[in-house]
């Protein structure tokens, strides 16, 4: 296969599973600095199919992409020591408090910028949840997407197999490069860091590209860029009342529907 070019997007999350701490601005932005961050689970799942497909095609280089405050370097440096190549930081104060539209422009200038004709992502991310960025990228820079999917090989020189999940089973797509493709977590898991990589990249620096290296209309990056507007934004605490233990018997059984009837859980 000829020489290609793969960006993963990657994107640095807050660690949903420690909330107790979640700090909100006045205009309903989360203060990403307040809490601990992770590499979002689902573009791991991403740099994994990118790493496969590159053994597989053999001549390709991967280009793990983020964009956020210079702290996400350190998802980029991880991707790096998990198998990408090289990883590139979209940093600029113009680019902060992006939507997914605004986010999606900003990093497919980035894609076009680096050269990549593959490009990974994962689903949706763990903050955000809206599976948008991925479609949206493919949409500005005018590529075939193929979302779901759980695994990616090559199919000649121009064309990539794509495994997509569904409710029921899954299907097979065929699709030509270039194109984006949006990973599921139920695909393989990502590598571990490597401890050869770690030693041998630890020291070396992302390359950080602000807005006007991206070029493009500055009036679509960040918060002037982004139709969306947060009306207010919360956490919300679950917590458990109580639990009854009940056998099978149909004394147990009676009672609990008479409940829940009483309740209003059920009609």
């Amino acid at each position: 296969m000829k020489n290609r070019k793969i960006a993963v997007l990657v994107k640095q999350v807050i660690d949903t599973r420690r909330t107790e701490n979640y700090t909100f601005g006045e205009n309903g932005v989360v203060d990403r600095n307040a809490l601990p961050a992770i590499v979002n689970p689902e573009d791991l799942n991403a740099l994994e199919q990118a790493i496969r497909l590159k053994n597989q095609i053999g001549n390709a280089e991967i280009i793990a992409i983020s964009m956020g405050p210079q702290r996400a370097a350190e998802a980029l440096k991880e991707a790096i020591y998990r198998g990408a190549d090289s990883g590139i930081l979209v940093s600029d104060r113009r680019v902060a408090g992006a939507d997914t539209l605004a986010t999606s422009y900003a990093l497919s200038l980035a894609v076009r910028k680096a050269g990549a004709d593959i490009v990974f992502a994962g689903r949706q991310t763990i903050d955000g949840d809206t599976a948008h960025v991925g479609p949206q990228v493919a949409q500005a820079l005018g590529v075939p997407q193929v979302t779901y999917a759980e695994e990616v090989t090559a199919d000649g020189e121009d064309h990539l197999i794509v495994k997509r999940r569904l409710d029921n089973g899954y299907e097979m797509v065929r699709t030509s490069i270039p194109a984006v493709i949006t990973v599921m977590g139920t695909a393989a898991k990502c590598r571990p860091c490597n401890v050869r990589r770690l030693l041998e990249y630890r020291k070396a620096d992302v390359t950080v590209w602000s807005a006007d290296d991206l070029g493009g209309d500055v009036a679509r990056f960040g918060l002037a860029g982004s139709p969306t507007q947060v009306i207010k934004s919360e956490p919300i605490v679950t917590e458990t009342k109580g639990s009854v233990t009940l056998t099978s018997s149909d004394e147990d059984l009676t009672n609990l529907v008479n409940q829940l009837i009483a309740n209003r859980t059920i009609d």
